[in-house]
């Protein structure tokens, strides 16, 4: 078992290889789709069909998801790592004598990836920077791959493993193996707080999206654009649960929830408001905590300097 994640109270799940990386994805856009205020406001469509929608401009949504302070941290592409660590970890399992074929790790920019947790900004289907990689196929009965010899080889003693800890969630890892070898070449001593500020970046961008719900100014935009939607006889309690009402795509792109949702977006600014005000949220759970960043950036560059050598520039 390569990776295991738990959230402290709540026992534990196991979790794919490459989770680390993928907190700053899969959970996190998880965590931000499910966030919104309290209660269990419903979602009307009105009698009629709503005007086409006024939609922000991309450049102008793309300039906003930028200002998360912490989210930008998360969200920064370190697909370079993860090549120099599979080629490592390749050529570890290669002296052992064993074949070792992992699916490569997309090449995806971080930015196209970040979550949008105010609900709908556009008709269009969320953004996929690349397919998906194809799961690795079992290993083959009776195949070197399908021995404990293997396993103990890539992922080591799983009585040796090692943990991360945040706040409220922990990640565990190998402690030996072809594994935690690659890890350990590119962030030598630092592995460990490595996989920590990542967890704790991940805690304080969960914890800043529902400071958001406090905020005055993000409260006063979220009833503007409750009055417009109730203008456009939509009752809906804020624009989270609108998204979480509509089930399929085609609903996003030609509901007139959707559209009323949109417009009201445009018309009251409230894209703008919210991600200015989660803006200054994380950057207030960054400055309660400066090594944090501090930390996160130091490593990352220590990271990529040892990639570069690995693959060669």
């Amino acid at each position: 078992m390569p990776e295991t994640l738990s959230r402290r109270g709540s026992g534990r799940r196991a979790a794919p290889q490459g989770l680390v990386r993928a907190l700053a994805v899969g959970l996190v856009v998880a965590a931000a789709a499910g966030c919104s205020g309290t209660g269990t406001g419903e979602t009307s469509a009105p009698a009629t069909a709503a005007k086409a929608a006024t939609v922000m401009d991309p450049a102008e949504l793309t300039a906003l998801h930028r200002l998360p302070p912490v989210t930008g941290l998360l969200f920064t592409s370190h697909s370079r790592a993860a090549e120099a660590e599979q080629k490592i970890a390749i050529a570890c399992m290669a002296e052992r004598g064993y074949r070792y074929a992992p699916v490569p790790p997309p090449r995806t920019a971080g930015a196209d990836e970040r979550p949008q947790p105010f609900g709908l900004e556009s008709t269009a289907p969320p953004r996929t920077a690349a397919p998906t990689p194809s799961p690795e196929a079992p290993p083959a009965p009776g195949s070197p791959e399908s021995t404990d010899a293997y396993a103990r080889a890539l992922f080591g003693d799983e009585a040796k493993r090692v943990t991360a800890r945040g706040a409220r969630l922990s990640v565990s890892r190998p402690g030996e193996g072809c594994l935690a070898e690659a890890e350990t070449r590119l962030l030598g001593d630092g592995r460990m707080r490595w996989l920590q500020v990542r967890i704790l970046l991940f805690e304080a961008q969960e914890d800043a999206r529902a400071d958001v719900e406090k905020d005055a100014t993000f409260r006063a935009a979220t009833a503007r654009w409750r009055e417009c939607m109730d203008r456009a006889k939509v009752k809906a309690e804020d624009p989270v649960r609108v998204q979480r009402s509509l089930v399929t795509e085609a609903e996003r792109r030609s509901s007139p929830v959707a559209a009323a949702d949109l417009r009201c977006k445009a018309e009251t600014g409230y894209l703008a408001t919210a991600y200015e005000r989660l803006a200054a949220a994380q950057q207030r759970r960054l400055d309660e905590h400066p090594d944090i960043g501090r930390d996160w950036k130091k490593l990352s560059a220590r990271q990529e300097k040892a990639a570069g050598e690995v693959l060669g520039g």
